[in-house]
């Protein structure tokens, strides 16, 4: 039987007081299925803050990661702080059609990117602040149904992309329905993380049921 997950996880701040550890909230899912190599996951709906990115994919997500971090940590309209929350998402900004059996992605993230954060639970649309920068947006995203495959290591564009062929071929073998939208390349961990014990993972969209 599927089972709801709330998942917190330990990661250190990328700014604030070096060494502080602190507890980061997840979104919400619910398993449907497990195959295994993968598994089908149910999530709640959720808001995220997110900023369009140029270049290539590590030099890309860290600039839209410091936009959004200026953001949560008082750059707003509220000069107010919003908790820190994982994982940190990456989804090609072109391309955005994308078939079970065709590569996905960008080749090597040179197209530009999507970076988000999800907005901790306790903030709706109307009690969020407002961005200073006008480059980052709030965002709703709808509940979803999505196939998700976790792997460790390092985060070159290359290794995401190779994660979402194979996920995509595992879910086509499982007679699964891809939805319209590209993956989603998630990273729970701040990069100074021992590649080994880094969590990412993908997230490929799939019709709802």
């Amino acid at each position: 039987m599927a089972v709801t997950q709330t998942r917190f996880a330990p990661i250190l701040l990328l700014l604030g007081a070096s060494g502080v550890s602190m507890a980061v909230e997840e979104p919400k899912y619910r398993i449907e299925k497990d195959y295994g190599t993968f598994e089908v996951r149910v999530y709640r709906p959720v808001i995220v803050a997110e900023t369009d990115v140029t270049g290539a994919f590590r030099e890309g997500t860290n600039e839209g990661f410091r936009r959004l971090a200026g953001y949560i940590f008082g750059g707003n309209d509220g000069v107010r702080k919003i908790a820190m929350t994982a994982p940190v998402g990456a989804e090609p900004a072109k391309g955005a059609k994308i078939a079970m059996t065709a590569p996905v992605g960008t080749p090597k993230g040179t197209n530009g990117w999507i970076v988000s954060f999800t907005m901790p639970s306790s903030f709706t649309m109307r009690t969020l602040p407002v961005p200073d920068d006008a480059r980052v947006r709030l965002r709703e995203i709808p509940a979803r149904r999505v196939a998700a495959v976790r792997f460790s290591g390092t985060w070159g564009a290359e290794k995401f992309e190779d994660a979402a062929r194979s996920l995509a071929a595992g879910a086509r073998d499982a007679g699964l329905a891809p939805a319209d939208g590209p993956p989603v390349f998630a990273r729970y961990d701040p990069p100074w993380t021992p590649w080994f014990l880094r969590r990412n993972e993908v997230l490929i969209p799939l019709e709802a049921r």
